[in-house]
């Protein structure tokens, strides 16, 4: 049989116009007896003719029929090319519609390289192609087209994506090639329609920047930051000075892909500005409405200096207060805090603001706040889940929210904090979870805590010249058993010291609030500083501590101790006229802890009173009686990152401590329980001055200080103001300001006679123990020969104790 192989397109030419007119293809052609493929190796023919959906033998084909048969076996996936056409026998029969396909190569590996600046998962998760699949050019575009638009967002203007392929035995290997090329960088920002506002204002709202001089500010362009720019913070700047209708109407980019610069061009709608109007509490039942009222932002009030000062520069001649979203919305959320503090979590406060216009013609807004109560919430469980060591009993005791009780988040967010100021557990601790225990609103809580290593086993050993064998051995274990009960064993040995000291706490005897502590100890130290000298130190105490009534974070302690003293020979210890002694001590103090985020406080306050009665009617080689008094307080003025509990933010910390002590009747021996004052190793710390510098007779200068019987004082007088930055639980980081001194008798205590320093600071927290150091200026020094003021810097190496 003779063959002629006729494209389908000159068949359709051929066809006569009314069949044309109808759709069909005229001639043999139009109902093959037959359909075959040509090309295809991995699909088969029966799978090819089920998708292209042709009968055979029966009504004719037309134009219609066969285009979407082609559509068809195109939609595989599986070709680059189909192409069809009709195969008639030499006699006019036996017609075949053949297809013949090109097939994809397959593709055999996908690499992403080039990626530096953003995450290389990110980008590779842009490339939806499957390996072993065949390669279709289409899906290429678009996995480029994605990669393109994930640097655009990063800011990344300047990005570029290369596809290099090569065929391999197996197929196709594609790489995609990132040119990634710097962030794109602000070169300004045009604001257009601003009248009220400055461009200046409106810059300084938003997280985008221009670039800076000498490239100190990057200018980097980020889209998300952008976006955000122009949705909230140029709004809300707006609303916070009363234009609440103001909207950024257009917003162009303009990039210079030559210089990788981008201009910054919007318009802004200002609208009216807005003053305040009337303003009412609807719904108030749990407070009264004057006490809803007290939270009102506007009006005769109280007010900050900030807000004092903003009022002065931004005053209205027109007369009448604007009205600034921000403090609506943050008084809002005041009254709401309000409200879950007092156990009603599921209580709506709406803020209303109607818009309207006064009598002189002037845009007022109405305020209200419409309140729903609902009911308030009731604890029904509180639950603890990863504590492995640590007892639930002992976590319970630092709890406040009890089942049963209306919950408080004031209480929640305090019991999380006691829970974290353990130090038992990993920080952050994550949030507690609150969930509905039932359809009556209630609450189930959450407390999740993770396991850390608490105590410490160290030891070691030296051998020096002039100092020879030393060494220490020590234990601590501030969670001892799980029980939250606190053990420790110190043990010092040198040529110039022997120091042993056992100590255990419980801060819950036989789970009660009543904890106790034993301590024994036996030293025998060489201080160097200042020629000290040696003293020989052997005794113990016993102190039983008790909650006081109707407060939490208050205790009350007694306590009772001996202690034996000798001094050796040399330094001021062997100046001494009376060589040794023992003392019976009774003590009382008082103790009053608010603070939260220790080691390094970033908010609360303490207050603690000592009195130890020495001698008398309890025997001993001295009577004296020796008071001692501190206040500390601290404030975070902001922080960086979140302020939810479970975030770890970096905070910006103030805090204010004073501490006073005064000492009557004769110490004896005891010459240790008077005060010294200056540095930070040895008595009362005043930085910016060394060691023993400070005496009631006042500064004495010098390279070579040395202890003397007139370095004690019986009465002192310090304070600290410091502004700080605690990066998190291990480090803190400070500027400080110091001022104390000494009197031989507290009835010369005179607060405006102190002697002044002022420097920056760093504590850290290690597994050896807490270290600090100091850099003070002192203002008040003197040069020891001429007697005039001598300023100067002192550096101070600080181990084992923080200032807070």
């Amino acid at each position: 049989m003779h063959r002629f192989l006729l494209p389908l397109a000159l068949l359709l030419a051929a066809a006569g116009s009314a069949a044309a007119q109808e759709g069909t293809i005229a001639g043999r052609c139009a109902t093959p007896d037959s359909i075959a493929f040509q090309g295809n190796t991995r699909v088969s023919a029966a799978t090819l003719r089920s998708e292209a959906g042709l009968p055979v033998g029966g009504s004719p084909l037309g134009y219609r029929d066969l285009e979407r048969a082609i559509r068809n076996l195109y939609a595989i996936g599986q070709f680059s090319d189909v192409r069809s056409s009709c195969v008639v026998g030499t006699a006019g029969t036996g017609a075949t519609l053949l297809f013949t396909v090109v097939e994809r190569s397959l593709l055999s590996s996908v690499d992403v390289t080039g990626v530096e600046r953003l995450s290389s998962g990110t980008v590779r998760d842009q490339v939806d192609l499957l390996v072993g699949r065949p390669l279709d050019p289409a899906a290429v575009a678009r996995a480029v087209q994605k990669i393109d638009s994930l640097y655009e967002k990063a800011g990344y203007y300047l990005a570029r994506v290369h596809t290099d392929s090569s065929a391999g035995p197996d197929g196709v290997k594609l790489t995609f090639r990132v040119e990634e090329g710097r962030r794109l960088a602000v070169s300004g920002v045009q604001v257009h329609g601003n009248q009220k506002v400055s461009a200046g204002d409106i810059v300084g709202a938003m997280e985008t920047k221009p670039e800076g001089f000498l490239f100190m500010q990057k200018g980097e362009f980020d889209e998300d930051t952008w976006v955000g720019d122009l949705s909230e913070r140029i709004p809300k700047l707006y609303a916070s000075r009363g234009f609440i209708d103001a909207r950024v109407e257009r917003d162009t980019v303009i990039i210079d892909r030559t210089l990788g610069k981008a201009l910054l061009d919007l318009t802004v709608h200002e609208g009216p500005q807005y003053r305040v109007g009337a303003f009412e509490v609807q719904g108030a039942k749990l407070f009264n409405s004057e006490a809803v009222a007290s939270f009102y932002p506007f009006g005769d009030r109280p007010k900050g200096i900030r807000e004092t000062l903003t009022d002065i520069f931004r005053r209205d001649p027109s007369g009448g207060e604007i009205f600034n979203a921000s403090a609506w919305e943050e008084a809002t959320g005041k009254v709401s805090e309000t409200y879950a503090n007092e156990g009603y979590i599921y209580a709506r406060v709406n803020p209303v603001v109607e818009r309207t216009v006064a009598a002189d013609s002037t845009p007022v807004v109405n305020l209200r706040w419409e309140i729903d109560e609902a009911q308030p919430a009731i604890v029904n469980r509180v639950e603890i889940a990863g504590n492995e060591i640590t007892t639930e009993s002992c976590i319970r005791e630092q709890i406040w929210v009890i089942p049963g009780d209306v919950f408080k988040r004031d209480l929640l967010i305090r019991s999380y904090q006691n829970i974290s100021n353990l130090g038992f557990f990993e920080a952050p601790l994550p949030p507690p979870d609150t969930k509905p225990a039932n359809e009556n609103g209630d609450v189930d809580i959450v407390f999740h805590v993770k396991e850390k290593r608490t105590g410490t086993v160290n030891f070691g050993a030296s051998v020096g010249q002039g100092t020879g064998v030393g060494g220490f051995i020590g234990f601590e274990q501030p969670n001892l058993f799980g029980l939250c009960k606190k053990g420790s064993l110190q043990w010092q040995f040198g040529r110039y010291m022997n120091d042993f000291n056992l100590a255990y706490t419980d801060p819950g005897i036989k789970q009660s609030r009543i904890s106790g502590t034993v301590n024994a100890y036996h030293s025998m130290s060489r201080f160097t500083i200042a020629d000290v000298g040696r003293v020989v130190r052997t005794g113990g105490q016993v102190q039983v501590g008790f909650p006081v009534p109707a407060s939490r974070f208050s205790r009350f302690a007694v306590s009772y101790g001996g202690e034996a003293v000798k001094y050796g020979q040399g330094g001021f210890f062997g100046t001494l006229p009376v060589r040794d002694g023992f003392r019976s001590t009774l003590g009382m103090s008082f103790d009053h802890d608010t603070r939260v985020d220790m080691p390094f406080p970033s908010a609360g306050a303490s207050q603690s009173l000592s009195a130890q009665f020495n001698g008398g009617p309890l025997g001993g080689s001295a009577s004296f009686q020796r008071y001692t008094g501190e206040m500390r307080s601290f404030s975070t003025l902001g922080q960086v990152g979140g302020g939810s509990p479970g975030s770890q933010p970096i905070k910006f910390v103030a805090g204010l401590t004073a501490r006073a002590g005064a000492l009557f009747g004769d110490a004896g021996p005891f010459y240790l329980q008077r005060f010294s004052l200056g540095g930070v190793q040895f008595g009362e710390p005043l930085r910016g001055y060394p060691e023993f510098s400070i005496t009631p007779n006042g500064f004495v200068g010098g390279d070579n200080l040395q202890a003397q019987l007139s370095s004690f004082g019986n009465a002192f007088f310090t304070t600290t103001a410091e502004v700080g930055i605690r990066f998190n639980q291990q480090l803190y980081l400070n500027a400080f300001y110091d001022a104390g001194n000494i009197w031989e008798h507290a009835r010369e205590f005179d607060p405006t006679r102190l002697f002044r320093g002022a420097g920056i600071g760093a504590s850290v927290v290690t597994p050896l123990g807490p270290l600090g150091l100091d850099f003070g200026y002192g203002f008040d020094r003197r040069d020891p020969l001429t007697g005039k003021l001598a300023p100067k810097w002192e550096l101070h190496f600080r181990l084992g104790q923080f200032f807070q």
